[in-house]
């Protein structure tokens, strides 16, 4: 299942708009295997920490972010990648309003 038509070419940054106030989720693609999820986030917005079965890749696309991992902080800007690791809890808040690419592969 895929939001996005295959064979399509699409800029990721540009596929999701801001919400004041608010968080934004757009599934880019589906599979057993794993799934894409665009988010955007309003300044000081952010996700409450929680924890996944599966290891997540968050590549910032637009603005800054503040990311923790098992309680370490990392401070992410356009253009950073990280590796949320599954069973570890994580959380995610806006510094500035920002947009990332959530890409999470399931073991088999």
């Amino acid at each position: 299942m895929a939001t996005f038509g295959k064979e399509k070419i699409f800029n990721l940054e540009n596929s999701i708009e801001y919400t004041d106030g608010g968080v934004i989720s757009k599934q880019v693609t589906k599979s057993k295997g794993g799934n894409l999820t665009l988010f955007s986030f309003d300044k000081e917005q952010g996700l409450s920490e929680h924890k996944t079965p599966f290891d997540a890749i968050v590549q910032i696309l637009d603005g800054e972010a503040e990311i923790t991992i098992g309680g370490n902080l990392h401070n992410l800007k356009k253009g950073d990648c990280i590796i949320m690791p599954a069973n570890i809890p994580h959380a995610l808040k806006a510094i500035e309003r920002f947009k990332m690419l959530l890409t999470m592969i399931k073991d088999e």
